[in-house]
């Protein structure tokens, strides 16, 4: 059916919340998306994309957006966690 959105991969409550954790640490810095596409020279679709979980992020451009959000690996992980056992 025209419109209907059918992920090219199956989707998790941790991945989820792994994106969650990416938008909160984008709108900590005051980041549009946008703002946060442009410093690591993407388009706004794939911020918005990732934020959706319709993009999964390999490692290599997950360091590459904690670098522009300004945030520690160990700083985000340790968020997941604690979201997790919340």
């Amino acid at each position: 059916m025209v419109g209907d959105h059918v992920p090219r991969f199956p989707s998790s409550q941790e991945y989820a919340e792994f994106a969650a954790q990416l938008v909160a640490a984008r709108k900590a810095r005051g980041l549009t998306q946008y703002q946060l596409a442009k410093k690591i020279g993407r388009p706004q679709s794939y911020i918005a994309k990732i934020e959706r979980v319709e993009r999964r992020v390999d490692v290599v451009e997950f360091i590459e957006l904690l670098d522009a959000l300004d945030t520690e690996p160990d700083e985000f992980f340790e968020r997941i966690r604690k979201a997790r056992t919340a």
